[in-house]
């Protein structure tokens, strides 16, 4: 068979979890890609990287079948409905939830085979690869409690099913045949446990069934709230889903995505791990859960920003692991072929120790978020804060590798100048608001001078746009973002001449690149897809500039890119009609989030105008307070 053919797209999969791990499952029942115990481990099964190497654990219909799935509404629990010509039956996939899960996850895996009409046979087959799937797992039974297990390495799984599995000690899988008639059912669970102490319990159907309906109701309370914060669009309800998915349950890291190595063109080399958490993609995240009435979420990233940095704004990292590991080092998996042929397979990410500026507006801008949303700045909070500002007004001239990670040489990106400014912007609105100490006017004058310079470095003057970078003729789609700072109004002519400059030369059909690949010195060869972060981006903008009916469109052919079940990649090929990247993508549903709410609410404001305004209400709701700021006011003798 050819390679390529032994992958489906990325658009087939559908995401599970519980906030601490994740899984993949393919339309046809397969799960091809699991981290049961955390994010960034070295999964249970990784088939998505390796057709024959990877392990998967498969669940179809032994006849020819069609299918259609769908999320239960509100939740992350996917059914995938089979039809043959002998009957109809459904796979219930999930991961367990239960309160408390958050320091007490429970790391299980839940499929159910449920009958509905006629009788179907299906096919099981469990085939764990630790490691990356460098390793042929240790299987075992345990009779006595009913038990399966897989052990390797620091890896292990305990496997329970109702029904008798029947093992291969050799090539280390389990298989079952499964025959469900109306109302029946069958019963898998995959538990990842400590390989020095397996955790033997025994689990009853009863059990499984109980622990499944709790899983229904956790996540049914979860999505509550975002129905009460006045959210009715599906795509916006279930990009909250998925970025709560995204979360991690103890630390309240963000990761950018499930995956790791998923190519941004098919054969290429622009494979990278995104399963760690990005100063600037956590806080974008932590935007629009607030925005969907999420407001706790802030205070769980607060509390992970202050404990990965030590609050020293000097060793400020651009990205951390999602427990806060510093040290990221990016390896290449050689034993992988990659997703379609696409090598290298990579693990951690190298980016992490470059200098990107914007990081300093990022966590400003993540501190106004959790101010608004009722946290209080403590003064060893503002301290660290402050450093952040300070070190903003001291490194803004430097260059840096820019908000697309460039691996060449660094530059000085204005996109990356404006977020300094939106740091010392936050800053003096938060020194202001709660009269705390720090250098004001040395700050203010600091913001003129790095407006100054992008107007004077950062602009092409024959066109009237804003570039790249100081000195350059090239364009960035980070550019659209300026209005959404609130760096420069979307209707000033030099942002309209950079919209329009923006649709001209980076987009494809309705879509967005970031740059031109051709042209950059990012350090990469080959090209990439459209990014549909950016193309959200452009209805935002669109909208902000007035151009509500292009906006409006816009946005519904975004939405017609998601798969079946709502989900975005990184990036989309509109050649080959397929997507690309890392999925499911945060930044991707990010957007989509913003661009919903600008659009609901008439387009002029920035995309912190309507979080500020559910932040506000969601808290007035639970507190019942009105009118005052929530955070605690500390007078001090402010430093003119």
């Amino acid at each position: 068979m050819p390679r390529a053919d032994r992958y489906v797209p990325i658009a087939d999969y559908a995401l599970i979890g519980d906030c601490h791990g994740v899984a993949l499952v393919r339309r046809d029942g397969s799960i091809d890609w699991a981290c049961l115990d955390r994010f960034d481990s070295g999964g249970v099964f990784s088939r998505m990287l390796d057709a024959e190497r990877g392990g998967a654990f498969e669940l179809a219909p032994r006849e020819p079948f069609e299918v259609s799935r769908q999320y239960l509404v509100d939740t992350n629990i996917l059914e995938t409905t089979f039809t043959t010509a002998s009957g109809t039956a459904r796979v219930v996939d999930c991961f367990a939830m239960h309160t408390g899960g958050a320091t007490r996850p429970l790391r299980q895996l839940l499929r159910t085979v449920e009958g509905i009409d006629g009788e179907v046979v299906f096919d099981a087959r469990i085939t764990p690869r630790f490691d990356y799937a460098s390793l042929h797992p240790w299987i075992r039974h345990h009779p006595e409690h009913g038990l399966y297990s897989a052990t390797g390495g620091n890896d292990a799984i305990v496997v329970w099913s109702d029904h008798l599995l029947a093992m291969d000690e050799g090539e280390a899988f389990f298989r079952a045949e499964i025959i469900v008639g109306p109302r029946e059912r069958a019963r898998f669970s995959l538990t990842a446990v400590n390989p020095h102490r397996l955790d033997l319990a025994p689990q009853t159907p009863r059990s499984f069934d109980a622990r499944g309906r709790e899983t229904h109701r956790w996540w049914r309370r979860w999505s509550s709230t975002t129905r009460a914060a006045g959210i009715t669009d599906p795509a916006v309800i279930r990009s909250a889903l998925v970025l709560k998915l995204l979360t991690c349950g103890p630390t309240g890291a963000m990761v950018a995505a499930a995956t790791t190595s998923l190519p941004e063109v098919v054969g290429g080399t622009r494979n990278w791990d995104y399963r760690y958490t990005w100063i600037r993609d956590a806080t974008m995240t932590l935007g629009a859960l607030i925005a969907t009435g999420h407001v706790a979420v802030a205070n769980g990233f607060k509390r992970f920003i202050e404990a990965a940095t030590a609050g020293r704004p000097d060793e400020l990292q651009i990205m951390y692991g999602c427990y806060g590991e510093r040290r990221l080092p990016e390896l290449t998996i050689e034993s992988l072929e990659g997703y379609r042929g696409s090598a290298p397979v990579r693990i951690g990410n190298g980016a992490a120790r470059q200098t990107q500026l914007d990081v300093y507006g990022e966590l400003l801008d993540a501190a106004h978020l959790w101010t608004a949303a009722g946290s209080t700045v403590e003064p060893d909070g503002w301290v660290f804060l402050r450093g952040l500002v300070d070190t903003a007004c001291r490194r803004w001239e430097e260059p840096d590798h820019g908000l697309w990670e460039m691996r060449g040489k660094p530059q000085h990106f204005v996109y990356s100048k404006a977020m300094c400014w939106l740091a010392v912007s936050r800053g003096i609105e938060l020194a202001e608001a709660l009269d705390l100490e720090c250098e004001l006017a040395s700050w203010k004058k600091v913001r003129a001078k790095i407006r100054a310079s992008i107007e004077t470095h950062g602009v092409d003057r024959a066109r009237g746009c804003y570039v790249q970078a100081f000195g350059s003729k090239e364009l960035d789609a980070s550019l659209l973002r300026l209005p959404l700072i609130g760096f420069i109004g979307a209707t000033h002519p030099r942002m309209r001449a950079t919209i329009k400059a923006i649709e001209e030369d980076l987009t494809v059909g309705p879509l967005v690149r970031r740059y031109r690949t051709e042209h950059a010195d990012d350090g990469q060869q080959g090209e990439e897809g459209a990014f549909l972060l950016a193309s959200f981006w452009l209805v935002d903008v669109l909208a902000m500039a007035k151009r509500r009916d292009q906006a409006t469109k816009l946005y519904a052919k975004l939405l017609s890119l998601a798969n079946d079940v709502g989900l975005f990649a990184e990036q989309y090929d509109p050649d080959k009609g397929e997507m690309l990247g890392n999925f499911p993508q945060a930044f991707t549903h990010i957007a989509l989030i913003n661009a919903s709410a600008q659009l609901k609410r008439g387009g002029g404001a920035t995309s912190r105008a309507v979080t500020d305004r559910v932040a506000k209400d969601v808290r007035l709701g639970v507190t019942g307070h009105h009118g005052a700021a929530p955070a605690a006011r500390r007078r001090s003798s402010r430093r003119k």
